[in-house]
């Protein structure tokens, strides 16, 4: 069991640094948190401060920190929300879901270039293996979500 686990950290890593490299290819001035706000804008739309600080599990002051820096690099915008002016919303601008978008491509296209190094059989195997794991840990798409992690739409053919 601990050599399994070993490996199933290393791949994770693996992913982690392709999800990282991404990120600094693309936007090199966003940091990885800065681009979870932008994933959890760009798949959920508008938030409240209040909701987005929930969903990154930080205070309310980290995300307005974090969401500061994110304004002055024209990538969110704020604004009041409708009901109730004193509240706070946060939303992409048309530059925040070109990064999230170009960052996405990227990641694709570094996966991709690992998987056509491997042999078709090799490819299946790990299909199986990873839609085998994926069933095991059950139902994380809120979670992924929250971390920046969301599952890429792919083409059928």
């Amino acid at each position: 069991m601990d050599d399994v686990l070993n490996l199933v950290v290393d791949a994770t890593r693996a992913l982690t640094a392709i999800a990282a490299r991404s990120v600094a290819t693309v936007a090199d001035d966003v940091t990885l948190p800065q681009y979870r706000v932008l994933v959890i804008l760009e798949s959920r739309g508008a938030q409240t401060m209040s909701e987005l600080a929930e969903q990154l599990a930080v205070t309310a002051s980290t995300a307005t920190r974090t969401c500061d820096r994110l304004v002055d690099a024209k990538l969110i915008q704020r604004s009041t929300h409708p009901a109730d002016r004193r509240v706070v919303c946060v939303d992409l601008t048309a530059k925040g879901r070109r990064i999230v978008d170009r960052v996405s491509k990227r990641r694709r296209a570094e996966i991709e270039q690992i998987l056509v190094s491997m042999s078709p059989e090799a490819q299946q195997r790990l299909a199986r293996s990873l839609m085998e794991f994926s069933a095991a840990a059950g139902p994380v798409a809120d979670h992924s979500q929250s971390l920046g992690w969301t599952r890429e739409p792919h083409d059928a053919g």
